[in-house]
């Protein structure tokens, strides 16, 4: 089977996980060839299936992936697929999903009185454009900003749970559970370290699996990776922060088993 491992134009080489992905893509008799979301000379037909894996440039560019995720898919088997593409790259899914949230205010006006704000457009990735204040002028500030923009905003309250707990990802393979890691906060300050050495390996609690299994109950499309990321509120209560759909790191090197759960799971898609 020959399939497209979706990327970008990465001169920096920031996707540390293609090279472990393809070898165990291999091994389950995957022939996995790295290819840009964006070139215009890739026949994507020529693929049994595309694999969106580190399309990580989309931000700036989000109609058009969404629109190029749309004709693949018509051509070939698009994984995950276009409609979770594009439903899971404008977080406004958070609204409707049914599940415990971080609490949002999804306004620029009436901004609720919290003791600290973080304030992100709806669509973004890496914290970009997100601040962290405590100073509520600060946060309307940078919320009318966004909207001004034509952007969607969320205005969160910061949690301090985050900077002693963390944020814990979930992932899974053809919807089974493979691995969690515990992610340090981007937001909670200290040096400026790498995401991909900043998590340690962590197994969720009961609750934490209760909740990640809710969240992916509400999915009705098959997905072939998906990464669950919670954090506690301040009462316990694990709460989602962000599913991750669309192109998520997966600490592939973190669990031993995980390139090869990944390969199976995409190898059963393929002959299914």
């Amino acid at each position: 089977m020959k399939v497209a491992y979706v990327t970008f134009a990465d001169p920096l080489g920031h996707d540390d996980e293609r090279e472990t992905a393809l070898a165990a893509w291999l091994g389950a008799g995957i022939e996995g060839t790295p290819v840009r979301w964006d070139d215009p000379e890739v026949d994507w037909a020529s693929f049994d299936a595309a694999v969106v894996r580190s399309a990580w440039d989309y931000i700036d560019r989000r109609d058009e992936f969404v629109a190029w995720a749309h004709r693949t898919g018509g051509v070939t088997r698009l994984l995950n697929p276009a409609s979770v593409l594009e439903w899971n790259t404008d977080k406004t899914y958070l609204r409707d999903l049914g599940v415990p949230t971080v609490p949002t205010h999804w306004s620029d006006k009436d901004i609720p009185e919290w003791d600290e704000y973080v304030v992100k457009p709806a669509i973004s990735a890496g914290a970009r454009d997100t601040i962290r204040t405590a100073d509520r002028a600060v946060a309307q500030a940078h919320a009318t900003e966004l909207v001004s923009q034509g952007r969607t905003v969320m205005v969160q309250p910061y949690l301090e749970t985050v900077e002693h707990e963390g944020e814990l990802s979930l992932l899974y393979f053809g919807g089974e559970f493979s691995h969690a890691v515990r992610r340090h906060p981007m937001l909670a300050g200290g040096p400026e370290l790498d995401l991909n050495n900043r998590a340690t390996l962590r197994d969720p609690d009961a609750d934490q699996f209760e909740v990640a299994e809710l969240v992916l109950s509400k999915v009705s499309e098959n997905l072939l990776y998906a990464r669950v990321d919670l954090v506690r509120m301040p009462d316990g209560e694990p709460v989602l922060i962000e599913l991750e759909l669309t192109e998520p790191y997966l600490f592939l090197r973190y669990e031993l088993d995980a390139p090869g759960l990944f390969a199976n799971a995409l190898a059963t898609m393929l002959r299914s």
